[in-house]
């Protein structure tokens, strides 16, 4: 299944290498929704990233793509979103198996870590894997039991 629509968004350390993507992104034909920020002035990355997540969430992206300066507060923020497993990748290897064994739906990318280049590979990497199923699946829904527990 070739993924088509993205949500993208990022907090002000991010908004480079989310402009970057974009750009990359759409020349491969994939429709981006970008939900911010717009500008290098300082905000809060759970607005953005809790943004690009639910828009998973509700069905009106197929995945998403987030972004801040370590990216371990974006994922986070995206990890509180129903129905979302999100993932911090750093390599090519980390991307593919996110998505081959835990069905990640959101990527999370650090700015401050990862060169263009290599977020990239990671980004097409990530798109393009599948999920491997089977007894994935069973780890995967254990996963998703979780959010309804206190």
């Amino acid at each position: 299944m070739k993924v088509r629509s993205i949500a993208i968004g990022s907090d002000h350390r991010g908004i480079q290498l989310k402009k970057a993507l974009i750009e990359s992104l759409k020349q491969q034909g994939y429709q981006m929704k970008d939900v911010g920020t717009s500008t290098e002035e300082s905000c809060d990355y759970p607005d953005f990233g809790a943004a690009a997540a639910k828009l998973v969430s509700l069905g009106e992206c197929e995945r998403a793509i987030v972004i801040c300066g370590s990216g371990v507060g974006m994922s986070m923020a995206a990890n509180k979103i129903k129905g979302v497993r999100a993932a911090l990748c750093h390599s090519v290897e980390s991307a593919e198996m996110s998505r081959r064994h835990n069905d990640a739906n959101v990527l999370a990318l650090s700015a401050d870590q990862i060169p263009t280049d290599l977020a990239n590979a990671i980004c097409f990497k990530w798109l393009s894997a599948e999920f491997e199923g089977g007894r994935h699946a069973r780890r995967v829904q254990k996963i998703s039991d979780l959010e309804s527990q206190p």
